[in-house]
């Protein structure tokens, strides 16, 4: 790909938010050279698209920002997948994909599974509590979500860290410019992963169990396993699966840098832990992990007064939203004493997201950790923070922490 735009794309990506407050300006939509595409950013718009799915098809909400080479695109089909997935169908279609998360992330599985995230949140904690020191999004924001998704869906914790590698490896490819041989590279890891998914799929058809992989192999067959079914399991329990590590690492990535940068809202979450729940949702709202998806009208609509003709494309700002000014007072402040209000960092409506109370449950337990833990945590002076070029799950690339 030209290095150029991309490089563009690479700028706006790290820091949208000068974006949205144009576009919430803006008469009308704005137009975004660098997305190819309608920026949706005010609260009310972005809440109406999500609520015309009917409109504002989903078919095109994972497009890529790269298309990986012929070669790297032969290895890729070595492997599983490759068939619609929740966040990329409509109507009917998207009712039967959605149906087997709803259960397996219900009240009561997210409950079961909380004592198990505790222990591995504690666990974790343990393995650098003594140093002074870490990099929290590999040995903690990169770990945490992977076991517990990993322990919802029936995966042997052995096979966690090549399936969350695997994830990792799936974006890299598809939203980062890589030269040929690391696309090459990617594109083993992604099917090295999807070949452990079949792996579980065919396992689980043999003998099922109670867990999230037999729920999705039901939802996809009757009677004898097609390969095409097993191809529809592994790209379904796929973006599941970096739906469920990659998007959670994000928001305790960017919850926790932010608390730091905001040392007295720090100080006042360690001296008040019952403001955690606050600053979960303070957290999602000020920095949303997921900034956002991209949708492609169905007819010809209007929206902010701006005719769309049926195959245009918007990129539809959950995090646009939620510094939108006309929903939330001093939108641009980080502030974990405010008044609730709704935020839309997990979507809403029919693609509204199932994991939510998951990853929010996954915050506290991290928040809860470091403050009893570690009240002197802060941001390590010499390491400054980059924030990860993607606007599906953004968060920062490393994040060194002292005490």
């Amino acid at each position: 790909m030209d290095r150029e735009p991309h490089d563009l794309l690479d700028e706006l990506q790290r820091d949208p938010y000068p974006h949205y407050d144009r576009a919430r300006r803006a008469q009308g939509l704005m137009y975004v050279p660098e997305l190819d595409a309608w920026l949706v950013a005010r609260d009310t718009d972005v809440r109406e698209v999500l609520r015309r799915p009917g409109d504002f098809s989903s078919a095109n909400s994972l497009r890529p920002d790269v298309l990986p080479s012929p070669a790297a695109l032969a290895v890729l089909g070595g492997g599983f997948g490759g068939r619609p997935v929740v966040v990329t169908t409509d109507g009917t279609r998207h009712q039967q994909l959605r149906a087997p998360l709803v259960r397996g992330l219900s009240p009561a599985r997210v409950a079961a599974v909380l004592p198990y995230a505790a222990e591995r949140a504690a666990a974790l904690v343990d393995t650098f509590a003594d140093d002074g020191g870490v990099e929290l999004m590999s040995a903690y924001a990169q770990r945490l979500p992977g076991d517990v998704i990993g322990r919802i869906v029936g995966l042997d914790p052995v096979d966690v860290p090549a399936v969350v590698h695997g994830g990792h490896r799936a974006e890299e490819l598809l939203f980062r410019p890589l030269e040929e041989s690391e696309q090459i590279a990617a594109a083993e890891d992604v099917v090295a992963m999807q070949h452990i998914l079949d792996r579980y799929i065919r396992a689980r058809h043999a003998q099922p169990r109670q867990d999230l992989a037999t729920d999705i192999v039901a939802s996809v067959t009757e009677g004898e396993l097609t390969l095409e079914q097993r191809h529809e399991a592994v790209a379904h329990l796929q973006n599941l699966l970096i739906a469920g590590h990659l998007t959670t690492t994000a928001l305790i990535g960017t919850t926790v840098l932010h608390l730091l940068r905001h040392r007295a809202q720090w100080e006042l979450l360690c001296a008040e832990p019952d403001r955690i729940p606050a600053a979960v949702e303070e957290g999602a709202r000020y920095d949303s992990a997921l900034q956002g998806f991209y949708r492609v009208t169905t007819r010809p609509v209007t929206l902010a007064g701006t005719e769309l003709p049926a195959g245009a494309t918007v990129f539809v700002a959950f995090a646009g939203a939620n510094r939108d000014p006309a929903r939330h007072p001093r939108p641009d402040e980080f502030d974990i004493t405010r008044a609730p209000e709704r935020h839309l960092a997990f979507g809403l409506g029919v693609h509204g997201c199932p994991g939510a109370q998951l990853a929010r449950e996954q915050l506290r337990l991290t928040l809860e950790e470091l403050t009893r833990r570690l009240p002197g945590l802060g941001l390590a002076a010499d390491q400054p923070v980059i924030m990860r070029p993607t606007m599906i799950h953004r968060s920062p690339y490393r994040l060194y922490l002292t005490w």
